[in-house]
């Protein structure tokens, strides 16, 4: 994995509608964003830069001594955004895996960040990412978690637990009885699949489940799933930021 020479892009920008201006947003003394940068550092598996579409955020993580370019405001999501930042900055290709890390995630583990590169050991794997099997019954039924229907292959031991994604939604599918998993939004991409990716069209089945990765599916992209342990605070709102506050304060 190592030839590949893997970069972490962390695409963010203010204009969130639930939560404006949420990368600034004060966690014990330091912005999101910071924190989101720091995971990526600590996962020791290359360059990590930040796509943001305001100079802001480029100032505060210049600031706590990371790497940032200023992206196109008008970018219609962090696919593009790090697909620009990528383009911009690498022009020579370098970077042949690139992982699309969501700014939001606070508390992702390291090791979690590590494992999304895991899937594409196999060459048949476009993107890979993450899930974790859902504990909490509350979530079976919330459209704000994002279930993965995927059908895992044999364990290796010592190892997550790989397999096929099939699909996606906010539904609480597959029905019957058996386990749920939560997506997590982190995403490995080989260069060639993100470049692919980002020129393909919204997709019908994208636009109604309001879930972009379905959009490589629809095109028939293999996207293989690592499973973790859990799943990260995803902070969308305030009541998720006071949350972030209690666990990381």
């Amino acid at each position: 994995m190592n030839d590949a020479n893997p970069i972490i892009i962390i695409p963010a920008r203010l204009g969130a509608t639930r939560l404006p201006n949420k990368p600034l947003a004060d966690i014990a003394g330091q912005p999101m964003i910071v924190h989101v940068w720091r995971r990526a550092v600590e996962a020791g598996v290359g360059r990590v830069l930040v796509a943001a579409a305001e100079q802001r955020i480029v100032d505060v993580i210049r600031a706590a001594g990371g790497e940032a370019v200023l992206t196109d405001p008008t970018l219609p999501s962090g696919s593009d955004r790090i697909a620009a930042a990528l383009a911009a900055i690498d022009p020579r290709q370098n970077h042949k895996i690139v992982i699309n890390l969501q700014g939001d995630l606070p508390t992702i583990a390291p090791q979690d960040i590590k494992a999304v590169l895991l899937p594409l050991t196999d060459p048949a794997v476009d993107i890979a990412t993450l899930a974790a099997e859902i504990t909490r019954p509350e979530e079976r039924d919330d459209p704000n978690v994002v279930k993965a229907v995927i059908v895992f292959h044999v364990k290796q031991s010592g190892a997550p637990r790989i397999g096929r994604a099939l699909y996606f939604s906010r539904a609480a599918v597959p029905s019957g009885a058996g386990p749920l998993y939560h997506h997590i939004g982190i995403y490995a991409y080989r260069r060639a699949a993100l470049e692919r990716f980002v020129r393909l069209p919204p997709s019908v089945l994208e636009q109604r489940e309001r879930l972009e990765q379905l959009r490589a599916l629809e095109a028939g992209m293999h996207i293989a799933v690592a499973c973790v342990n859990s799943a990260p605070l995803g902070v969308d709102t305030m009541a998720d930021l006071e949350c972030a506050r209690k666990l990381l304060g």
